[in-house]
């Protein structure tokens, strides 16, 4: 290991290595299990990159990229192993209006690269509650979702091409710029979503959109679940195709976001059944608001929502989407875990009512607190049994049932090492033998990401 930190710090000089007490110390997050990496190496360049990962696969240890270390399932999990830090190669490096597209490194926070597309009058549709820390990179990783998938759809979508190192250092350069390019396997499939088990993403192509001119959010309370697929199929032809988002609360994580110590007021009244906002993007303020007004309004005479609120202003808006973005809430009762998983929309009453019942009746005080991006199929869970010993039990609870229902034990967040031991739930042994072929084609020695994904 000495040895090889000394590659290290020849590759990136003093102040781009970590080690001991400093590695250790800046491992720490509040919310991420990172364990204590034996170093943190902040490469500046692809290159950089290319020679850290070729002296690790020669001397056989393992390298855990890191993003903006916000996952919630340990996929930066780093202890004894080299962290390799993407944070200085962080730089939007070209716009381009005429192609609609954006290129920038791996570590390139989120909501900058954001903010970049807006100046330059376009769209990078991506959007998730840690948009101000999470990296490109690690939303390339683990193919993040977010908010707008039901318009966009999920980071998959938003890659051209993208940049990836392999574990012995062999650097594949595939930064295509088409969105029509059928010439061959698309290599860069195998690095979204594998998070980065079979190479390190340092750069990307990122496909924009035109900027939308116009945002209207409503929020409405209905009084059954079936209403709600009826409602969304209603607002995604009457709204016509400028649907963005279809947010659903269950009572109890209203009641959580709306009550003190909460700061958000519930703009509708507690009682009802669900709750859902619905934002539009368009690009006609005047039309696209008078349009929204008189679909809610169809929807209420319809009988689909009992109640609608509108945002009068982006203050009003913002209010309403905090509510949705206040995920903390539920754990001031005691702890919790968090879940992301994936069904059928016609599975959905079944499975939360099956997950209720087995926790109940193992933990008669548990608390199950269900929210999500419904429009696209993806629940978050939170359950709370007053038993962070019994964590195990409760996944148990909250996975097994995914297989009768074609579901998914995980929809937006990856599998690092927390759901490992379920991927079997949703994926086919013949799935997992091409996943293991692939990985152990890649990375032969499996220094890259060990024991993630795949046991």
């Amino acid at each position: 290991m000495d040895a090889l930190l000394k590659d290290l710090e020849a590759t990136v000089g003093i102040g781009g290595l970590a080690t001991g007490e400093a590695a250790a110390e800046q491992a720490y997050t509040p919310w991420a299990r990172l364990g204590k990496p034996a170093a943190i190496v902040r490469p500046r360049t692809t290159d950089e990159v290319s020679r850290i990962l070729k002296s690790a696969h020669a001397a056989g240890a393992a390298v855990v990229p890191w993003g903006g270390l916000t996952g919630l399932v340990d996929g930066g999990a780093a202890e004894g192993a080299i962290a390799l830090s993407l944070a200085r190669m962080n730089a939007v490096e070209e716009i381009d209006a005429a192609g609609s597209i954006m290129v920038v490194q791996a570590g390139c926070v989120l909501q900058t690269a954001c903010e970049a597309a807006d100046a330059a009058g376009l769209f990078l549709p991506l959007d998730l509650g840690a948009r101000g820390t999470a990296t490109i990179g690690g939303n390339i990783s683990t193919n993040a979702g977010g908010n707008r998938v039901l318009r966009y759809g999920m980071m998959r979508e938003m890659v051209l091409g993208l940049e990836a190192v392999l574990a012995d250092g062999t650097v594949v350069t595939s930064m295509n710029r088409l969105i029509k390019n059928n010439t061959g396997y698309d290599l860069k499939q195998l690095f979204i979503g594998s998070e980065g088990t079979l190479g390190v993403v340092t750069r990307a192509v990122l496909r924009l959109r035109p900027k939308p001119t116009s945002t209207n959010t409503g929020f409405l309370a209905i009084e059954s679940f079936e209403a709600l697929p009826k409602l969304l199929r209603m607002l995604e032809a009457e709204l016509a195709g400028t649907l963005s988002a279809f947010e659903v609360m269950w009572p109890e994580f209203y009641a959580f976001v709306t009550t003190e110590p909460a700061k958000g007021r519930a703009p509708l009244p507690h009682g009802s059944a669900f709750y859902v906002l619905v934002e539009m993007l368009g690009s006609h303020p005047q039309a696209d608001a008078e349009r929204f007004e008189t679909v809610l309004g169809a929807a209420l005479k319809a009988g689909l929502a009992s109640d609608a609120v509108i945002a009068k202003s982006q203050a009003e808006s913002d209010a309403i989407w905090a509510l949705r973005d206040d995920v903390s809430q539920p754990y001031r009762n005691g702890p919790a875990s968090t879940y992301d998983i994936s069904l059928p929309i016609p599975a959905m009453p079944a499975y939360i009512e099956t997950v209720r019942r087995d926790l109940t009746a193992r933990w008669p005080q548990a608390e199950l607190t269900v929210f999500g991006h419904l429009g696209d199929g993806n629940l978050h869970l939170i359950a709370g049994v007053g038993d962070r010993s019994a964590k195990k039990d409760v996944e148990k609870i909250v996975y097994a049932p995914l297989r009768a229902f074609s579901g998914s034990i995980s929809a937006e967040h990856g599998i690092g090492l927390q759901k490992r031991d379920y991927i079997g739930v949703s994926r086919s042994p013949v799935e997992l033998a091409v996943m293991r072929t692939l990985k152990d084609a890649l990375d032969p020695k499996g220094i890259l990401n060990p024991g993630k994904i795949l046991a």
